[in-house]
């Protein structure tokens, strides 16, 4: 019998703003988490290349993969958009332009299809 692992494992768990081109694997993530993508700017926690969370910069509730151990990372994601909210990290033209890509994806959530 394996013991339960009482933390995770953030080795190799990349913390960034979400942008255009994570479209797709929102729709994936919220897919799984049975959810939508939620609106506006996100910072997201990726592993290999996969995310695996997302926590909506202006507040909001989260979506994760419910198959993965993601409760720490998702209050990860959490207090670095509490800490991202207003500051001047989230104004960049990178981060303005990410939160209408994804604020279009997310009025466009009842077509799960992107072009």
């Amino acid at each position: 019998m394996h013991p339960t692992p009482t933390h995770t494992d953030t080795q190799g768990i990349t913390v960034r703003l979400a942008d255009y081109s994570d479209a797709r694997e929102l729709l994936r993530l919220a897919a799984l988490d049975s959810a939508q993508v939620p609106d506006g700017a996100l910072v997201v926690a990726e592993s290999a290349g996969e995310l695996v969370a997302a926590a909506p910069v202006g507040g909001g509730t989260a979506i994760a993969d419910p198959f993965r151990r993601t409760a720490p990372l998702v209050e990860m994601l959490e207090l670095r958009a509490d800490q991202l909210r207003g500051s001047l990290e989230i104004e960049s033209p990178q981060a303005r332009l990410a939160a209408r890509v994804l604020s279009f994806v997310g009025a466009h959530r009842s077509h799960p299809r992107l072009p």
